[in-house]
């Protein structure tokens, strides 16, 4: 076994992956042949040379408009009349069963200052649910609500895919039929420091990272996801990360939208809070739509108004789309999918020659990436729907501060006191200055949206100052 490995090496001049090859067990051997074998190191030499080696320059197409849109809420009588009719359409595809839900969640919570998977973090304001329980209640609510079947396909990775499976199992796949929950493990590449050497996690091990979230289309295919897909009868997968406990996971009127328009990936943006936030830019250029990164977009573009003040490049990716299930089957035709890699400069932790553990202080090597918004470009049409920031976009990325676990569930109390107060019509507590003085959930077994709300209304007491209340 050492010769065939040692062969498969030695082109590529990373024989240094079996100098401890003597001193592992036959379990660890197996182990490391299997991580070899997975690595296409023809791929890696290529990208050794263009993106490790040197530090390639992003490059802007000169020609960048801002893209058109959807907006919110319609204005005129005949848009109106579209909207409606794009809304019935689209609950008529959750009821035909022709939606998936497709998250990614392959992330830990050590950002948050938690131990275990990212979907596990307990996120709710009141009763502390997992982001997965949020999530899985909101399909729950939804097929109840239209009669269907909406199965959940899950993107983990080899780092936390067990946890998350048996986290699921533990708490009876909350609700949801255990069939219908589909757990998909992410591809990996290898960190490779700045000589162009894959970096040993281990004796035994490659020091290897989740391949971004574009590789979460091929994990699609090779998973066998989208066989299962298409023997159900999907044509839609409703795509978002698993941070974001606010999106809209089923929306009939985007759904109805990207469907009226045979969309092949379509988006939701937020409007920007200013030229430099830090959130992807939505772009047109050369007739496609495309997202240039906010480091990346020129600062006259980014600064760019219009005759009224308002920024021009406005549109922002919160990273919510459909995608059809042909479009991913397309990509993905061969069992590969041709996405751009990008470079990301990372610490890494890595054994030495001498098989001593390193933990550097300063970025050490390079990591690969694909981005699924780099799909855009290639679809035959797209659409973007805008959404409000406050009814769609709470990521949980940071302990604290800004798109932190606080700002999370500030937005999700302020999202459902803004559905109680309309659809039921009563007054929460507020303080002298304005902001809400108490602490309320909504449980979205029970109500799903305002809808729920009013037909309920009797049901939901108004809170006392500084109470917190579940409404069940």
């Amino acid at each position: 076994m050492k010769k065939v490995l040692y062969d498969i090496l030695r082109p590529h001049n990373q024989e240094h992956l079996l100098s401890f090859w003597d001193e592992l067990t036959n379990v660890q051997k197996k182990n490391l042949s299997k991580q070899i074998k997975n690595i296409d190191f023809d791929e890696i030499d290529e990208l050794i040379e263009k993106k490790v080696k040197r530090k390639p320059k992003q490059k802007i197409p000169d020609d960048l408009t801002p893209p058109d849109y959807f907006e919110s809420k319609p204005k005129k009588k005949k848009q109106k009349k579209y909207y409606k009719i794009a809304k019935e359409k689209g609950a008529a595809l959750v009821r035909q069963l022709r939606l998936a839900v497709f998250t990614v969640a392959g992330g830990q919570g050590s950002r948050l200052g938690y131990d275990g998977p990212k979907g596990t973090f307990p996120i709710t304001p009141v009763e502390k649910k997992s982001l997965f329980q949020y999530f899985a209640e909101v399909i729950r609510a939804n097929e109840s609500r239209y009669g269907a079947v909406i199965p959940w396909y899950i993107l983990t990775s080899t780092i936390n895919n067990e946890q998350t499976q048996e986290f699921f199992s533990e708490n009876n796949y909350f609700g949801l039929k255990k069939n219908n929950v589909i757990f998909i493990v992410q591809g990996t590449m290898p960190a490779i420091d700045y000589n162009g050497k894959i970096l040993m996690e281990d004796k035994d091990s490659i020091a290897l990272a989740p391949n971004g979230h574009g590789g979460s289309l091929l994990a699609l295919k090779t998973s066998g996801a989208l066989d299962d897909m298409r023997r159900r009868g999907i044509k839609h997968i409703s795509y978002f990360q698993v941070d974001n406990p606010l999106v809209s996971i089923i929306n009939p009127l985007f759904i109805g939208l990207h469907n009226m328009a045979r969309s092949e990936m379509s988006s939701i943006m937020i409007r920007k809070t200013g030229p430099y936030e830090k959130i992807g830019n939505f772009c047109n250029s050369a007739g496609k739509l495309q997202i240039i990164e906010y480091s990346d977009l020129p600062e006259e573009l980014a600064e760019k108004r219009n005759k009224d003040g308002s920024l021009s490049f406005i549109a922002g990716s919160p990273a919510i789309h459909l995608i059809k299930r042909s479009f991913v089957e397309r990509l993905t035709e061969g069992g590969t999918i041709s996405l751009p890699w990008h470079r990301a400069d990372k610490k890494v932790s890595y054994i030495d020659d001498s098989g001593k553990k390193v933990i550097p202080e300063k970025p050490n090597s390079v990591k690969l990436e694909t981005f699924i918004f780099d799909a855009l470009p290639l679809a035959e049409r797209t659409i973007i729907l805008e959404a409000k920031r406050e009814d769609e976009f709470a990521p949980t990325k940071n302990k604290t501060g800004v798109d932190s676990v606080d700002t999370c569930r500030k937005m999700l109390v302020e999202r459902d006191v803004r559905w109680i107060e309309k659809a039921a019509d009563i007054k929460i507590p507020r303080k002298e200055n304005g902001k809400i003085n108490c602490t309320v959930e909504l449980n979205r077994l029970s109500y799903l949206d305002e809808r729920d709300i009013k037909i309920n209304k009797k049901k939901i007491i108004p809170p006392a100052a500084g109470e917190k209340v579940y409404y069940k």
